[in-house]
């Protein structure tokens, strides 16, 4: 196992919204025996309202300050030794200040796929804030990218065999 990833034992998945990070990261979690997060739910939980409702009613500076802070507990956690498979928000892995809070705790994987399987994926859901206007989808999409590949690893997700992602990400030199 990487001499990283044994110091701070977190898994981060990272990638676009609708590219499998909750699913894989479930899986993954399982496969390895650890706990799995999901960044976007613990701040659900902690604020009794969805993502929508936080950022309609408090705007997304605010909610990305909760995402903030709820990524400083888990960091502190897996620091201390807790190993953790850990889901971001789409847009989490490109704020600066929770890039510099998991670049050393941790390793980062990125789950990439086409923006035509987002769309695909997204459908009609109409739950998730910045997606609320389709289009400017692809300019988030390409903005984000070169941030995301700042990752420890790069997995292409365009498919939506699960357990074949999950065996990818096992065959990473990390293990």
């Amino acid at each position: 196992m990487l001499l990283k990833l044994k110091r701070t034992p977190g898994l981060y998945l990272v990638g676009f919204m609708c590219c499998g990070k909750t699913s894989v990261g479930q899986a993954l979690a399982e496969q390895l025996g650890w706990p799995f997060v999901d960044i976007d739910r613990d701040i659900e939980a902690r604020e009794g309202n969805t993502i929508w409702q936080i950022f309609q009613e408090r705007g997304e500076a605010a909610f990305r300050q909760l995402e903030t802070e709820l990524i400083a507990r888990r960091v502190l956690r897996i620091e201390a030794g807790n190993p953790c498979v850990v889901a971001l928000g789409g847009g989490a892995f490109v704020q600066p200040r929770n890039w510099e809070l998991i670049e050393n705790n941790g390793v980062t994987i990125w789950l990439d796929c086409t923006l035509e399987t987002v769309r695909k994926r997204l459908g009609d859901d109409d739950t998730r804030p910045l997606a609320a206007d389709r289009s400017s989808l692809a300019q988030l999409y390409d903005d984000r990218r070169p941030l995301y590949g700042r990752a420890d690893f790069r997995i292409d997700v365009d498919t939506d065999n699960v357990s074949a992602i999950v065996d990818k990400i096992l065959r990473l030199p990390i293990f």
